[in-house]
């Protein structure tokens, strides 16, 4: 009979699969390592029980101790397998900006999760590194795993992932793309293939918001270069020292939008669901087109599985609110279209200022119409109220009709961008859209810049 003898012994051996449409403008054979197919769904696995194999024979690990460690999730879930299996209590410190269906995965197998803020420094007391080891430090008969320098996790690549991807393309790869994270899928998979023939190109995704890709060219771990960004799993703000840069010819950055995108377009037009930084992954080789030929073989490694991404890169709203769905907006309906619902909050002319103020803050609005009986009389303007108020501090109780400006223009819901656009400067902050039936909304320069991808 073959059977495993438990769920580590079916990690590994992952398919290889031709991307065919969003490789149809690549003169070269692509193919994915589509490493969804380990039994905690990624890439992680491989090195997560590497780590406590290698920590289990050098005395760093006990039995009964508890593993302790920051992770996007990925490395949490390959070492939450390793500990059922092994009998190991799990810690997870994991950041905030991380999708939620990876913390309830890690806890439907049973690690404590912990969050932590994402805008932080790695030096601050609230980051996810300074929390994994302070817990460490303070749990008795624990092992802080620290995948970012902990070299088993390039080790499991260099005997496992590397050993995969040469035999499957029979010797015949060329070059080699994958996300970078940690660093060790790269460099454990570089230094192998690079043994077998040093002329394999090895290319690493970054991401914006990460220092990876001006450090390779530059050798300068620029600060400024550090910001928060959406890509899940891919991408630091430290160099781990997993990341060996003699191993890698280059990177290519890709941005958030494009990295949700093409996660989506990877299971729409090749019917592979996969992660975030999959997404990053094919949208990057295809910036590197121009690098590759027709004889070539080129293989982009897929880290994880779309699952953990459903209530992101999969959630129709999710992306739309960050403007990454490319919905054509030509007229001023299509600027409103998704608050045209909400009531045009107005105030009167014979009104105090102080109620405008109100309303301001309550609404959390810049603008405000003045009405009266006769209808759109005039605005009132956050800006022009604090000029106002550092002029004359009793404004608050003066009538809006003393302080308000120009009423503002009044379009149709067929007006184009272009022409609301021209219609919104300096002197006007604000159109209002007459949507027929005594009913209008307002469009702002917010609504504008908003609507651009």
């Amino acid at each position: 009979m073959k059977y495993a003898k438990n769920i580590l012994e079916t990690i590994g051996n992952t398919p290889m699969v031709k991307i065919n449409k969003l490789a149809a403008g690549i003169d070269a054979l692509v193919l994915a390592k589509v490493e969804t197919f380990n039994p905690g769904n990624s890439v992680k696995d491989r090195m997560a029980v590497k780590m406590i194999e290698d920590a289990e024979a050098d005395g760093r690990l006990k039995p009964g101790g508890t593993i302790i460690e920051g992770t996007s999730g990925n490395t949490g879930m390959g070492l939450a397998l390793g500990a059922i299996v092994k009998g190991y209590k799990l810690i997870c410190v994991i950041s905030d900006k991380q999708s939620k269906e990876k913390m309830d995965i890690l806890r439907a197998v049973g690690a404590r999760v912990v969050v932590c803020p994402t805008d932080v420094e790695p030096t601050d007391p609230r980051s996810y590194y300074s929390v994994s080891k302070r817990l460490a430090d303070e749990t008795p008969n624990s092992w802080y795993v620290n995948q970012y320098d902990n070299l088993s996790n390039t080790a499991a690549h260099y005997e496992q992932t590397g050993p995969e991807i040469w035999e499957q393309t029979e010797g015949k790869i060329t070059h080699f793309v994958v996300g970078v994270g940690t660093g060790g899928t790269i460099s454990g998979v570089a230094k192998y293939l690079k043994e077998q023939n040093p002329n394999i190109k090895i290319w690493g995704i970054d991401t914006y918001g990460s220092v990876f890709k001006k450090y390779h060219e530059t050798g300068i771990f620029d600060e400024n270069e550090i910001y928060s960004y959406v890509t899940e799993g891919i991408g630091e703000d430290i160099l781990p020292k997993n990341v060996d840069f003699s191993l890698i010819d280059g990177f290519t950055k890709v941005t958030d939008k494009d990295a949700a995108v093409y996660t989506r377009r990877l299971a729409l037009e090749e019917g592979i669901f996969v992660g975030n930084s999959a997404g990053a992954a094919i949208k990057g080789l295809l910036q590197l087109k121009e690098h590759f030929s027709p004889e070539d073989v080129v293989v982009v490694l897929f880290h994880d599985s779309g699952s953990r991404y459903v209530g992101k890169m999969f959630n129709d709203d999710w992306m739309r609110e960050r403007g990454y769905l490319d919905d054509e907006i030509t007229t001023a309906a299509d600027l409103i279209k998704d608050h045209s619902d909400k009531p045009l909050v107005t105030v009167r002319t014979e009104e105090l200022v102080s109620h405008a103020i109100d309303r301001l803050r309550k609404y959390k609005i810049s603008q405000i119409p003045v009405v009266d009986i006769s209808g759109f009389v005039g605005s009132v303007d956050e800006t022009d109220l604090f000029r106002s108020y550092v002029e004359d501090k009793d404004i608050a109780d003066k009538p809006i009709k003393d302080v308000m400006g120009r009423p503002y223009p009044i379009v149709k819901a067929t007006t184009s961008l272009e022409e609301i656009s021209k219609l919104i400067g300096k002197d006007n902050q604000a159109v209002l859209v007459d949507l027929g039936e005594s009913k209008y909304h307002i469009i702002t320069k917010h609504d504008i810049i908003s609507s651009i991808k």
